[in-house]
């Protein structure tokens, strides 16, 4: 027989809107006590508690993929990069403190205030030099970089954690500004677990309005020839796309 404690975990895991992939609490913890929380950066350890304190935290991009993406810009030797969606900035911090002092990171989110929760940490980290913030929805600026002409394959990588009901059209536009083996990472595209759900599952209303969404970019990317793909269950699910044409 079930535990109090087990049988609370279970009923955590059975409502679709749980951060974690990880159908165990403990297990995730441990993941993050061994190899994350150790490792993590003290400016970054320092912007998620004061993002924890936020109303809507839940928007923050996991410790796990933080770490996650660190090593990964690392490792592709990312030099110029895009970030669609900041929110307080864990990520980008993430993402600038991977980066050559002359690296660069073109920055866009529709709300300046939340990014300035986390610009002072940015600061204190000697890299706020590296980030261009520009306030407002993304696609407008997007659409000019096209029609200039001089940004065609010109990223090396590009972060989106934004409003789902674009992705689709961000990716449009994106495939056209990474460059040929550059790589495009699409955050939560496991969306708390909601595109394996039964269509009467328990959701969360953010996650029933957004579902369908992340389904078609998945749907889409799975087809998309331009790119390869690999999806992984880091954070809340995230897909890189590699540019091979």
């Amino acid at each position: 027989m079930a535990t109090n404690g087990e049988a609370e975990q279970t009923l955590r895991h059975q409502v679709v809107g749980h951060k974690s992939l990880l159908q165990s609490d403990a297990l995730y913890q441990y993941i993050l006590e061994t190899s994350v929380y150790p490792r993590e950066p003290e400016a970054m350890k320092k912007l998620r508690e004061v993002t924890a304190k936020h109303p809507w935290n839940i928007m923050t991009t996991s410790a796990d993929e933080g770490q996650f993406l660190n090593m990964l810009l690392k490792l592709i030797i990312a030099k110029n990069t895009m970030e669609i969606g900041v929110y307080t900035g864990y990520s980008l911090l993430a993402t600038a403190l991977a980066l050559p002092d002359d690296g660069k990171i073109l920055a866009m989110d529709i709300n300046r205030e939340n990014f300035e929760i986390g610009l002072p940490i940015i600061e204190e980290a000697g890299v706020a030099h590296k980030i261009d913030f520009r306030e407002g929805p993304a696609l407008p600026v997007l659409d000019q970089m096209i029609e200039d002409g001089k940004h065609h394959g010109s990223f090396d990588f590009i972060f989106v954690d934004a409003d789902k009901d674009n992705y689709i059209n961000y990716h449009k536009r994106l495939i056209d500004l990474v460059k040929v083996g550059g790589l495009i990472g699409y955050d939560n595209t496991l969306w708390n677990g909601s595109v394996v759900a039964p269509p009467d599952a328990p959701m969360r209303k953010y996650v029933r309005y957004s579902r369908d969404f992340v389904l078609e970019l998945n749907k889409a990317l799975a087809a998309d020839p331009r790119i390869e793909i690999c999806m992984l269950p880091v954070g809340d699910g995230i897909t890189l796309c590699r540019r091979v044409c």
